[in-house]
C-alpha cells in the first residue's frame, strides 16, 4: 500500500497547492471526461495523486475504500492518457480530460453515467 503525503507537505507546485480546497480527508473531487466531452467517471485525488497524474500523464486516484493509490487501467488495461487537468473556480474540484482506452467504468461500460435514473421535466420559461 502506498503511503499518503503527510498533511502540510505537497508534491504540487505551491501556487496550485495553495488554490486547492480539500475536504476533511485532504481530497478533491476529480471529474473525468473524454476529450470529446463525455463525462466518464468521478474519482478522488489528494496532492500526491494529482502530482502523479501531472507527472506521469496517467489518471491516478486515491481509493477511499482501499486506502491506496490506483492508476486507472493498472489491472484492467483500460488506461487514461491525461490530456489536460483544470482546477475549478472554487478550487474544490478538478476536471481531468483524457483519452480513455476501453471502458471507464468498473462495470465494463464506457462511462459510469450510462443509466438514466432521474427524469427532469422541462423547466424552460415557455412552458
Amino acid at each position: 500500500m502506498d503511503a499518503r503525503i503527510p498533511a502540510g507537505e505537497s508534491a504540487l507546485d505551491p501556487a496550485v497547492a495553495a488554490r486547492l480546497k480539500r475536504d476533511a480527508d485532504g481530497l478533491v473531487c476529480a471529474v473525468v471526461q473524454s476529450r470529446a466531452g463525455e463525462v466518464l467517471m468521478v474519482g478522488w485525488m489528494d496532492d500526491e495523486a494529482l502530482h502523479r497524474t501531472l507527472t506521469t500523464g496517467r489518471g491516478t486516484y486515491w481509493s477511499r475504500s482501499r486506502q491506496e493509490y490506483w492508476v486507472k487501467g493498472g489491472t484492467s488495461g483500460h488506461v487514461q492518457q491525461v490530456h489536460e487537468v483544470r482546477l475549478d473556480c472554487d478550487g474544490d474540484a478538478v476536471l481531468v480530460t483524457v483519452d480513455q482506452e476501453g471502458p471507464a467504468c468498473h462495470t465494463g461500460t464506457r462511462t459510469c453515467f450510462d443509466t438514466d435514473v432521474l427524469l427532469v421535466r422541462d423547466l424552460s420559461p415557455d412552458r
